[in-house]
């Protein structure tokens, strides 16, 4: 194991981890900092992790699962958003783009969403370890998908819509009908996922909608579909955790090495509504 050691610090940043932290966290010492925040058992729980912003974990992501699904308990539900983005319409991508001549070999030849197979991007280690955990549900949508574990999971994760995939169709419209609350461990509002359902619900000028697509299979058949997709930002979402931060619905609190913020999806979704419906005044805020 030794050996190896200095190959995965490499990639995970372990050194900085070791150094900010006085003792390794563990699944235990999560559990009560989790509980010590206000997660409940029987909670239902919308969770966006970064396991180098917690801190040193004896055990990594797998760890960090397990104390979140301790915590909850058998009663409470995890939902994790599992997201594919490379599966999309590659004349849209910005994060790099591609050159033009690619785009219809990616359309024709990237393999067709799995919800059994399919990693995430650029959703975190915590995420992807989720997706594959025993018992997990995942949502049926290509690029936005969400994973669930618990008694209610099917009510999120089920019908999630191919159009407007983040908005009334969605496993968050779904967390906000339940009564679901938020926990974002180590990231900021920046990847709060929920304020994308916010989108949907504001009003204000220049929102754009995009045709989207992606691989999808059909009858047991490849495909490449299109649908109607919100041409979302998220470019203000901090500043919209900062004010509702003082509203004083948020609660913060440690874990592990890192902070932590909970709050009811409802709470956050109709705040920034308002907020959104006042300050975006065009296209892109601008």
């Amino acid at each position: 194991m030794g050996e190896h050691h200095g190959e995965r610090d490499a990639s995970g940043g372990e050194t900085g981890a070791i150094e900010a932290a006085d003792h390794p966290a563990t699944t235990t010492s999560l559990v009560e900092d989790l509980r010590s925040l206000g997660v409940d058992g029987g909670m239902t729980l919308l969770v966006h992790a970064s396991l180098s912003s917690i801190g040193y974990v004896a055990g990594g992501a797998q760890a960090v699962v397990e104390a979140l699904v301790e915590t909850v308990g058998e009663e409470g539900t995890l939902v994790v958003p599992t997201h594919s983005s490379g599966l999309s319409e590659p004349s849209l991508w910005r994060n790099p783009p591609v050159p033009e001549s690619w785009w219809q070999e990616i359309r024709e030849a990237t393999p067709a969403f799995d919800p059994l197979v399919t990693p995430t991007r650029l959703m975190g280690v915590v995420a992807d370890t989720f997706r594959s955990y025993p018992g997990v549900q995942r949502s049926d949508h290509p690029q936005v998908s969400f994973a669930a574990l618990g008694p209610k999971s099917m009510a999120l994760v089920a019908d999630h819509t191919l159009s407007r995939p983040l908005g009334e169709g969605s496993p968050l419209a779904r967390l906000y009908d339940l009564d679901g609350h938020v926990l974002l461990l180590g990231v900021g509002h920046s990847n709060n996922t929920i304020l994308h359902l916010s989108e949907y619900r504001a009003v204000y000028p220049g929102k754009l909608w995009v045709t989207q697509g992606a691989p999808v299979t059909i009858n047991g058949e490849r495909r490449w579909v299109t649908f109607e997709d919100l041409d979302g930002e998220d470019d203000d979402f901090a500043d919209i955790g900062s004010a509702f931060a003082d509203s004083g619905n948020e609660r913060r609190g440690p874990v592990g090495s890192g902070e932590a913020r909970l709050m009811r999806a409802r709470d956050i979704v109709d705040y920034a509504v308002a907020w959104m419906t006042m300050h975006r005044a065009g296209p892109h805020g601008s």
